[in-house]
Formats: C-alpha cells, structure tokens, sequence
C-alpha cells in the first residue's frame, strides 16, 4: 500500500533555473531543458511524503552505508565517516511516478562516483541494487545510470537535513530517473552481473523509469 501526506515544506513563484545557482553546483541535465515537466506530469510547489511502510527511525550512531557486491574494496562507512568524504551540491527537477513534479531540488551530500571510485567496480558489473532500512526495501538501476555526474546520495534537501519521511538520514537521488529509484533511508549499494528488479519493479512498476518516455509500469 502507498502512504502519502503533504509536507509542509513548499516553494513559491516560479522554479530556480539552473542559471540561478553557483558555479560550484552540478546541475542535473534534466533541469537545463526548455520544458521541466515530463508527460503525464504536473508541477507541485510542496513536497508530498509518499511510502510503501513503515517509516524507518535510523539513529546516527548506528547509521551505516556498506557497497558491496562486485567491487575489489568492500565499503561500510558510518556517519562520520560518510561525513569526512568529500561533498557535492546538485540542481536537479525530482519527477514522482504517481505524476507530480518539484522542480529546482538543491540536493548536498557524496557523489555516487567517489564512492564508486574508492570501492573500485568490478568490469563485469553492469546493474546496482539499492536496499533501504525500511524492511529491506530494494530498487535496481542499470550502473550506466547509477554512474552519473548528477547522482548522489543526500543527507541534505534546500540546505536542510533530510527529515526521515523524505528518505533522511540520507538518501539515494537519481535525478534522471522517476524518484522511486532514489531509495529513501539508504542502507546499502550492491554490484551485480544481472538485473534484479526491486520491490516496486517486482509489483509492475517499469524496471527503468525513464520520466521522459513515461515508463512508469511494465
């Protein structure tokens, strides 16, 4: 079942344009276009919460992120350490598969790259598996998409902490992707050989999620 409630949290007036932020922030292709807003899609200036469960409480203390699978270096990092590496800021639209869309997202924390880059893949990965704390909730990418300047994983939204209904302490984000492929409160990043769909995939959400062609189921 999908849970939704409306976070306070709203914009006003028109979105942020990728020419309205500094030079030192990766802006997301998709936010670089003439048109934000995918097909089937409308904008929204606030911020919906939406979940399949339980919402998961993650003490920082206990907070780990481990990559794993086909890499030659095993990561498992805790929230200082996470913390030490170092950071990124990305301007990206955050597009939503049950068809809203908030555009002018300013999202901070570490680059899937550098960690890609210290875990040191293995050449015959070619898909991730994202797994949540939320039950083991899990979500799959093609690494080609994983493996983007614009994807992160985020502990802070618009310069504030991820609340734990947006995914927080931290969260993956694939700009490019509909956002149920950024998995909220990240656990763990695994690199595999063969496609293995998630859990929504497993119930017929497309196994890709291009917003832009709406592949929304499969």
């Amino acid at each position: 079942m999908l849970f939704g409630t409306q976070d306070p949290k709203y914009q006003t007036g028109p979105p942020l344009r990728a020419e309205d932020v500094g030079a030192d922030v990766i802006v997301s292709p998709d936010a670089r276009r003439e048109s934000r807003v995918p097909p089937g899609q409308s904008r929204t200036k606030k911020w919906p919460v939406l979940h399949a469960g339980r919402v998961p409480t993650v003490p920082l203390d206990r907070w780990r992120l481990e990559v794993g699978g086909l890499v030659e270096r095993p990561l498992r990092l805790t929230w200082d350490e996470f913390q030490q590496l170092p950071r990124v800021k990305v301007f990206a639209d955050f597009h939503c598969v049950t068809q809203w869309s908030r555009l002018g997202n300013l999202w901070e924390g570490v680059a899937v790259k550098e960690l890609l880059r210290r875990a040191s893949v293995k050449p015959e990965a070619r898909y991730v598996v994202a797994t949540g704390y939320d039950d083991g909730w899990t979500t799959n990418l093609p690494l080609a998409d994983f493996d983007s300047d614009d994807a992160l994983i985020a502990d802070l939204h618009d310069g504030e902490p991820l609340s734990a209904d947006h995914g927080g302490p931290a969260r993956l984000i694939v700009p490019q992707l509909y956002a149920w492929k950024s998995a909220k409160w990240l656990r763990r990043i695994d690199l595999v050989p063969e496609d293995r769909p998630g859990y929504w995939e497993q119930l017929g959400y497309h196994n890709h999620g291009d917003p832009w062609t709406e592949e929304r189921f499969g």
